[in-house]
């Protein structure tokens, strides 16, 4: 057959693969026409509408609406047009699909009630920007009038989940569980506490100069005692406890006496909350950082060891 050649309904659809109902139902949406009539009437179409077939079933079974398509062969719209939009729209979908998976496994994972799973969803499927919003406010409750200081911005950043466009189910799980926190009262002010002293021991910092942070001085002292098995209240833990409230006095520029110890006590007590390890260990596996060292353990066992040290 050449070029001349006008085939019927039954034709196209033995050439192309589609039934006859299929060829009609195009042709009568004027996205294939015919050429013209055979003599009984019957209509008749050109080569060109092999062509426009393939193509119409090649665009249907990508999600391409009928009114598209027929713009797409009058040349109305050109065909990358139509393949860029769908692309982005299929990466939509594809995201939605892959978040509601993530969801589910989490649900079958946690053993979630009706109410969890409708939560779980709703905090799952916020927008990035929602999601910004959400945490943002966390973060001023915490941070607020604070973030100025460029140490305070830094540590705000560091403290910012960023759930990925196609997370795992324990992303998810995870994402869900720190909005929660988030929003608890009670670890707000927890976190607030933590600010205001941190702000408090840098206004006493004439230096300006990077120290380390009490929670980093007791780890780096008191882990090898708590590794050793040392008993906090024995007299062997003496030089651990006071190595640290030496090192503290120095950095906030006060006498190592039973004020700065309390004062120390309360600042390792609040940084000891269960609820604030949570919201890092949330963070990272959100983030995709590795996990966090605890530091229950060693806080615990210098608390204890300050303590008993220290009069009421």
């Amino acid at each position: 057959m050449d070029g001349d050649t006008l085939y019927s309904i039954g034709d196209l659809a033995r050439r192309t693969g589609l039934t006859v109902k299929t060829v009609r139902f195009y042709s009568d949406r004027g996205i294939v026409p015919p050429t013209g009539r055979s003599p009984a009437g019957h209509r008749l179409y050109g080569i060109d509408a092999v062509a426009r077939l393939d193509l119409v079933r090649t665009l249907r079974d990508l999600g391409v609406d009928l009114p598209t398509i027929r713009r797409v062969v009058e040349r109305e719209i050109s065909l990358s047009e139509v393949a860029a939009a769908h692309a982005e729209a299929l990466a939509v979908q594809i995201r939605t699909l892959r978040l509601r998976r993530a969801v589910l496994t989490a649900v079958t994972r946690r053993g979630s009630t009706p109410e969890e799973m409708d939560l779980m969803h709703k905090l799952a499927k916020l927008s990035e920007d929602e999601r910004r919003r959400l945490i943002g406010d966390f973060l001023d409750a915490a941070f607020g009038g604070l973030d100025a200081d460029p140490g305070f911005a830094g540590i705000r950043r560091s403290m910012t989940p960023e759930l990925p466009d196609d997370p795992e189910p324990e992303q998810v799980e995870a994402w869900v569980e720190l909005a929660e926190l988030s929003q608890d009262p009670e670890f707000r002010g927890v976190m607030r506490r933590l600010a205001e002293q941190h702000a408090a021991e840098r206004a006493l910092d004439a230096t300006g100069l990077p120290r380390r942070d009490p929670v980093a001085m007791v780890r780096d002292q008191a882990g090898p005692a708590l590794t050793a098995g040392l008993d906090p209240a024995s007299s062997r833990s003496d030089p651990v406890v006071a190595a640290v409230t030496a090192r503290y006095a120095h950095v906030v520029g006060r006498p190592d006496d039973a004020g700065l110890r309390r004062r120390l006590l309360v600042r390792l007590e609040s940084a000891n909350d269960p609820r604030r390890e949570s919201y890092l260990r949330l963070l990272s596996v959100i983030n995709g950082w590795p996990a966090p060292e605890s530091l229950t353990p060693v806080l615990d066992w210098f608390v204890q060891a300050l303590r008993v040290r220290t009069p009421g």
